[in-house]
């Protein structure tokens, strides 16, 4: 499927091109091939095209069936499709009017211009009443409305519809529109206009080349290939099955790749294909430049075919790639992301007011991109989301209707369903393995309580966020000492004393200890005992995948934590007040996200050597993790925090230290720190996709990107783990995780 892109054949183009006369003689067509495939291709109904059957698309219907009938007259051959196709508009002609109806672009104006040939070729059009004046009427209000603006957007659109303006059409400005390949737009039913009425080699070139490759007719764009396969690729993605097609995958970036280098026509030309190839490419390592976004910006894209049509599913794919920011002074994607947000929120409101307009893929979409931006969903609620919505044979519509197997596979759909439902089954067993865990544990006998919700959290955020099957063991390590943090984070902060605080701490870091014959508490017994039952088995699993022993450096992770965890019990103790760079030093520790990300690295595969893991390389990438995560913790958590009387944080600390006559000092801080957090959040995502200079494989990598993820989930709006009940974000994370499986309709 990736070797080959199939597109459905356009009447609608096809008859165009049939409309060419032959240079040699004018009785004559150029392409006689296309008139036999028109005569051959006429539904029962008498109707053209691809839209049969679907009445929200009998607009389409009717311009496809029209410029057949007037291509075969215009020749004299067909005469009971001429009739079926005539009977068929008499039929469906109010259809033309009718605003509720799906409109091809430029509709208004290429079918009056279809009527005006019919009237110059004596072919009686079933019309009555004052339906001819109304179709004359909206095409006047719409051209005097664009002549009247005059804009770039506006002769870009009247260039790709040109086969609507006939011998009226400026051919100088239109084709000044003409691509590399010869055609206007990569329309053919444009092209063919542009050659009948200005005989341009390179149009004929184009055709012939259009005809050698489908023969007897032509597609509505071609040609769509970079598109195409990009779309593939990021279908597979969605649906969580890349996987399988690693290979197939890194050919058509690679080729996308030069192609960008070369700034090609079909990537540079096209701001949908531009912001999916940028997105992808950078995602998958390749040093692309969002300068070539610039192209787009609001009032540059105001001038483009797409900006003048207003074509949402290009402010759509350009905000997705405005959201793949690896540094704060890329201002041309912060300022893309900014007008591309506005106008899809408007788009939403506009189109919640529609009572008129049918159900949209695209509405959908746009909610999605705007709730959960990049670094804000978990893999497998986008996976899940992504295969419900997904359309097989779905048809686009431009000039006119068009389909691709390769933008909508059955087979794909297949395999995301039985992907998702497989994932599901293994993590309801997976799910009573934690649950054992857990109770085996002993810490339900905790003399304080661990709440339900870090419980359920645990592991639903670790399924949701290494969804593949073969990522068993690293899921339930993730999930275990994830519980883990969160558990010896209240232990500190509330359920201790001091001497009990030091005392757990001096027997982790001596670790080869008998923790029965130890003295202490019955929860500091049950606290060991799980902590070295967890990390000892982590340990062993990551030796099968590493062929080494990690016990060393999972212990010292856990030792480092605790101390850290120490140190602020005892500022909190004394009342000791700690520098902003104190705070942050010991916070990125503190917030215990090594141990999770380390043991899912060292499960994941591949190898993950000691000299890179213990690299200062590789802490540093463990210490933006932890600023990132320790920034949205304490913005998102500054109120309750506050309540509690508790100001040791981000915040807190600013505004002692930083602390000025101004009023709104609080509302500043907090907002310097949402944009430090956003800045960690590029860094992160720039030293995580980076190829060049990179310390460790991809996969290992892509484990922080995720850990990223999930922070922003539990800590994005409302900290989720310190919640009394279960959060509605839980509640939907676990009815994707565990409940029903994917049914096809």
């Amino acid at each position: 499927m990736f070797d080959k892109v199939e597109l459905s054949l356009s009447s609608y183009d096809t008859a165009w091109v049939a409309m060419i006369p032959s240079p040699s003689s004018v009785q004559a067509p150029l392409f006689p091939q296309t008139l036999n495939w028109l005569l051959e291709n006429q539904h029962k109904d008498g109707s053209w095209g691809l839209s049969h059957g679907n009445e929200l698309l009998t607009k389409d219907s009717l311009l496809s069936t029209l410029a057949s009938v007037l291509a075969l007259k215009q020749w004299s051959v067909g005469e009971q499709q001429i009739n079926k196709g005539l009977g068929y508009i008499e039929s469906n002609i109010a259809a033309a009017a009718d605003d509720k109806q799906l409109s091809s672009i430029g509709f208004d104006i290429i079918f009056t211009r279809l009527i005006e040939q019919a009237q110059s070729q004596d072919l009686n059009l079933p019309f009555r009443g004052n339906l001819l004046e109304k179709f004359f009427h909206k095409r006047e209000v719409e051209l005097q409305s664009g002549w009247g603006s005059n804009s770039e957007g506006w002769k870009a659109y009247v260039a790709y519809i040109s086969e609507g303006f006939g011998k009226s059409q400026n051919w100088e400005t239109a084709m000044k529109f003409q691509r590399k390949n010869g055609s206007l737009f990569n329309s053919p039913a444009a092209t063919a206009a542009a050659y009948t009425h200005i005989n341009n080699s390179h149009c004929l070139d184009y055709l012939v080349s259009l005809l050698d490759k489908f023969e007897n007719a032509v597609p509505t764009v071609h040609p769509l290939d970079v598109y195409a396969r990009l779309h593939m690729v990021d279908s597979l993605e969605k649906q969580g099955i890349n996987r399988h097609f690693k290979d197939e995958i890194g050919s058509v970036l690679d080729y996308t790749w030069r192609l960008w280098q070369q700034k090609e026509d079909d990537i540079f030309l096209e701001p949908t294909t531009c912001a999916l190839a940028f997105r992808l490419l950078r995602l998958h390592g390749y040093d692309v430049s969002s300068d070539a976004l610039d192209r787009f910006s609001e009032d540059k894209f105001c001038n483009t075919l797409q900006g003048y049509l207003k074509d949402v599913e290009s402010v759509l794919e350009l905000h997705k790639a405005s959201q793949i920011a690896l540094d704060s002074n890329e201002s041309v994607l912060e300022e893309l992301n900014t007008w591309t947000r506005h106008f899809l929120q408007e788009f939403l409101s506009t189109s919640s007011k529609n009572n008129h307009k049918p159900p949209n893929h695209v509405d959908h979409e746009i909610s999605f991109a705007l709730r959960f931006p990049h670094h804000a969903y978990l893999d497998l609620i986008l996976n899940r989301r992504s295969i419900e919505q997904y359309k097989v044979d779905q048809r686009r519509i431009l000039k006119s209707s068009y389909s691709s197997s390769n933008l909508g596979s059955k087979e794909f759909l297949e395999l995301g369903v039985k992907n998702f439902n497989h994932c599901q089954l293994i993590f309801r067993e997976e799910l009573e393995l934690f649950k054992r865990w857990f109770m085996e544990s002993g810490m339900e006998k905790l003399n304080f309580p661990v709440s339900k919700t870090s419980v359920v959290y645990s592991f639903l955020s670790a399924a949701a966020t290494l969804p593949s099957p073969e990522h068993g063991e690293a899921r339930l390590a993730w999930a275990k000492h994830g519980l883990l943090t969160s558990v010896f984070d209240n232990f500190f902060d509330v359920w201790s004393n001091e001497e009990e605080q030091i005392n757990l701490v001096k027997l982790v870091e001596k670790w080869d200890i008998d923790v029965n014959k130890e003295s202490c508490s019955e929860t500091m017994k049950i606290l060991l005992l799980v902590l070295k039952r967890t990390i000892s088995e982590t340990a062993t699993q990551a030796f099968k995948v590493q062929e080494r022993s990690v016990l060393n450096h999972l212990i010292q992770q856990w030792v480092d934590i605790l101390r850290s965890m120490l140190k602020e019990a005892e500022w909190c103790r004394s009342k000791y007040v700690p520098s902003i760079e104190e705070y942050e030093r010991n916070g990125t520790t503190s917030a215990a996200f090594a141990p999770i990300v380390m043991s899912a690295m060292y499960l994941v595969g591949p190898k993950l050597p000691q000299a890179i893991a213990e690299s200062s390389e590789f802490n540093h990438l463990l210490e933006v993790l932890g600023l990132y995560g320790r920034y949205l913790n304490d913005v998102n958590g500054y109120q309750r925090e506050k309540e509690q009387g508790k100001m040791v944080n981000s915040v807190g600390l600013r505004l002692i230290h930083e602390s000025g006559a101004v009023n709104d000092q609080e509302e500043m801080i907090l907002k310097k720190m949402k944009k430090k957090s956003e800045e960690k959040r590029k860094e992160l995502l720039r030293l995580v996709v980076n190829e060049e200079g990179s310390i460790a494989s991809i996969d290992v990598r892509d484990v922080l990107w995720k850990m990223c993820r999930t922070l922003e989930v539990i800590y994005g709006k409302d900290d989720i783990i310190h919640a009394m009940d279960v959060p509605d974000e839980v509640l939907n994370i676990k009815d994707i995780v565990l409940g029903d499986p994917i049914v096809l309709g």
